[in-house]
């Protein structure tokens, strides 16, 4: 059998007397894989963006540099 998911709910009403807090079932909270840590840690914060403005700057290049060898054998003079 699979172990019980935990994760923790917690809403607030408008009155401030009153507040609700339930305790739920998440599998895998605990027993993150190295994958998932590695992708949460390298995906969320500040180390994330970094790491979406360096992909996409990469992205860009790649682009740029496969039109331009592209483009230099379509055009290129016979």
């Amino acid at each position: 059998m699979q172990p019980p998911e935990s994760s923790v709910h917690y809403s607030r009403w408008d009155d401030s007397s009153r507040e609700e807090v339930s305790v739920a079932s998440v599998s895998g909270l605990e027993e993150a894989s190295c994958c998932e840590r590695t992708s949460r840690k390298l995906c969320t914060g500040k180390l994330g963006l970094a790491m979406k403005v360096l992909g996409g700057l990469a992205l860009f290049w790649v682009i740029f540099i496969l039109g331009y060898v592209t483009g230099y054998y379509v055009h290129k003079c016979k």
